[in-house]
């Protein structure tokens, strides 16, 4: 059994750390969470709250290690235990609110004539992005990670927390499916195989 070694870091060096190994990637982290949780106000809800995890727990972290790789495995975690939480969750919709909304004279009639054409005309010119986010999200994570943020296979695997083996095999299986979910579109932009 391997032992997490513990740092032991002053306040003015976790302030440090925190701001010159850490705060460098938000932009990053943001990414990577909102094509998990595809809600801008989720994702930032799920930055934060990595890193406020990363600064309650910055002993876990080594001076000279991967800090993003740290993070994204933080931001991971939380995103699959929030995900598992409201898995086990009931929706809730409270319809007096929606029937009071609709039956008032408020109500701009022409927004509930037919949504179907407000939610086609946002998917319009984004083939690549739509095609990315239909993917299963251990498919999708590994592309996100790879061929977005650029982390080699070791680092993803620590990220992820799954071999080597299964990195390689889910990213070759998610190229595939966004090859074939974009050969339609690849063609009509004049490419050939």
């Amino acid at each position: 059994m391997s032992e997490t070694r513990r740092q032991s870091y002053s306040q003015k060096e976790k302030e440090k750390t925190f701001e010159k190994e850490f705060l460098p990637h938000i932009d990053s982290m943001y990414n990577f969470a909102y094509r998990l949780t595809f809600d801008e106000d989720d994702a930032k809800d799920l930055v934060q709250d990595t890193y406020l995890k990363a600064y309650r727990f910055i002993e876990s972290f080594e001076k000279g290690t991967n800090a993003k790789a740290w993070l994204f495995r933080i931001l991971k975690n939380s995103f699959i235990n929030d995900f598992r939480k409201k898995s086990k969750q009931p929706s809730k919709v409270d319809y007096q609110e929606v029937e009071t909304f609709y039956n008032s004279e408020d109500v701009d009639q022409s927004i509930t004539t037919d949504l179907r054409i407000e939610t086609v005309q946002d998917m319009i010119g984004d083939e690549i992005s739509n095609a990315l986010n239909s993917l299963d999200v251990d498919f999708r994570t590994v592309i996100i990670l790879c061929d977005l943020e650029g982390f080699k296979y070791d680092e993803m695997a620590k990220i992820l927390d799954i071999p080597i083996g299964t990195v390689r095999s889910r990213l070759h299986r998610a190229r595939n499916l966004l090859k074939e979910r974009l050969s339609d579109y690849a063609k009509k932009m004049g490419y050939k195989n």
